[in-house]
């Protein structure tokens, strides 16, 4: 499964949760509105449309009053039926010239509830709500309301008011909706980027040892101390890029971990390289204090790209390694001698990712990485890494 795939997941799961979590409270809201209508205290806040004479009440004003506060329980799901029934309840309840009821100002959390969660046919809704308004009015003028136009637009325009704000309200939530997704990319994106660094670092290092080892037993096959010696190596080091590479197919498999394996001291890459028959010499200036994770692996894989480009472009040539601190900063630096043979003896081996990976690793801890050949002929890969990891 992708990691795109993964993450649309997550983001619709979240959704529907949200969505979910404010469908349960709508039946709340239904019977809370519900209580507050028979409440005759309430009676003078609620919509007082037309101004028709008033009639006395009777069971069918009841049904009215349950039909305009009851669709609330539905009106995240199906916010353009809930604004038709209360809208219907609510003309039919200022028509019948019905006394005042709080039940009423449902009309206007309808009208927001379809704004803020119609998805389909918005426009459509919007018109039907409209016409259905100047069909009110329209029927208000022929049963003798004394209310002038100017009343009526005002109406309208509160009407509309409530609507736009949902509308509003829908237009924020999108954009948050699109921000998260973003940095779900993003992040996915940045993950992908460290498990190829990831990748290349195990392969690179682990398995050009395997292969130059394997490479030079064929020329002493006749000594069996050196031949053992040779296969004994070759084994560590396919166990350790097992081990790394297993750690990494754990975190693709969505343990939700950052792909960062535990990598080994630095003493312990440094003889692995010795004993590959490449000298190596670790210069250590004092003992490094207690690194962050991030900085500790930087360095580590500094070390281990610089003696992975020494074997494969300057075989049994001398090679040095330094780490230090200064400035509250971690230095480390590889360098070794010029090659006793072309440079494109070893080209088969080259990823072509390496330094550019290895750089962006350290950029990101804000350090910096320089990479370049010595007057001498030499190679010297010098890392500046801030302890704190650029916290």
């Amino acid at each position: 499964m992708s990691w795109a795939r993964v993450a649309d997941r997550i983001r619709r799961s979240r959704d529907a949760w949200r969505s979910s979590g404010a469908a349960i409270w709508d039946p709340v809201l239904a019977a809370v509105f519900t209580g507050l209508a028979f409440v005759p205290l309430l009676a003078n806040m609620s919509v007082d449309f037309g101004d028709l004479p008033e009639r006395p009440e009777d069971a069918f004003a009841i049904v009215l009053a349950l039909a305009q506060t009851l669709p609330l329980a539905v009106r995240t799901r199906w916010p353009a039926a809930c604004l038709a029934i209360i809208g219907t309840s609510f003309a039919l309840h200022e028509a019948l010239g019905y006394p005042m009821r709080f039940s009423t100002v449902t009309v206007y959390l309808a009208l927001y509830s379809a704004g803020a969660h119609q998805e389909r046919f918005r426009r459509g809704v919007a018109v039907a709500a409209s016409a259905a308004y100047v069909l009110l009015v329209v029927t208000m003028l022929l049963l003798g309301s004394p209310a002038g136009p100017s009343q009526f637009v005002v109406f309208y325009v509160l009407f509309a008011a409530c609507w736009l704000v949902g509308a509003f309200v829908r237009g924020q939530r999108r954009q948050e909706a699109e921000r998260r997704r973003h940095a779900a990319e993003a992040a996915t994106a940045a993950e992908r980027a460290r498990i190829a660094r990831e990748l290349h670092d195990v392969v690179t290092h682990h398995v050009t040892g395997i292969v130059i080892q394997a490479d030079t037993t064929q020329f002493v096959a006749t000594e069996p101390d050196r031949v053992r010696a040779a296969l004994t190596t070759i084994g560590g080091t396919g166990r350790r890029a097992l081990a790394e590479l297993r750690y990494l197919l754990d975190v693709l498999e969505a343990t939700g971990e950052s792909a960062r394996p535990v990598a080994g001291s630095l003493r312990d890459l440094v003889e692995q390289v010795r004993g590959g028959g490449q000298p190596v010499e670790l210069v250590e200036d004092g003992e490094l204090p207690a690194l962050p994770v991030a900085v500790g692996l930087a360095v580590y894989r500094v070390v281990q790209e610089g003696l992975t480009n020494a074997v494969k472009y300057a075989e049994g040539r001398p090679t040095t390694v330094r780490v230090g601190c200064r400035d509250d900063r971690v230095e480390v630096e590889v360098t070794n001698a010029p090659a006793a043979q072309p440079a494109g003896a070893r080209s088969d081996l080259s990823g072509g990712r390496g330094l550019s990976g290895l750089r962006a690793r350290v950029s990101a801890l804000g350090g910096e990485l320089a990479a370049g050949k010595q007057p001498d002929g030499g190679f010297r890969l010098h890392a500046s890494i801030p302890m704190d990891g650029a916290a």
